[in-house]
């Protein structure tokens, strides 16, 4: 009997300054400055974040 192996996917997860300096955020740098902060985000996180800043749900 053979066990399947299950691999999880691990989101990379990037720096504030790579966030910032990525072309796919390059319309939101001075939001994403000022809603980040020095720590890892996914990609993800950022898009939530994004979102929670557009519903008035500042942190």
């Amino acid at each position: 009997m053979t066990k399947k192996k299950e691999t999880a996917q691990i989101a990379p997860a990037y720096t504030k300054q790579q966030i910032l300096s990525a072309q796919k955020y390059s319309n939101r740098r001075d939001l994403l400055e000022a809603i980040l902060k020095d720590q890892k985000y996914t990609i993800e996180q950022v898009d939530a974040e994004i979102e929670r800043f557009k519903k008035g749900m500042v942190r």
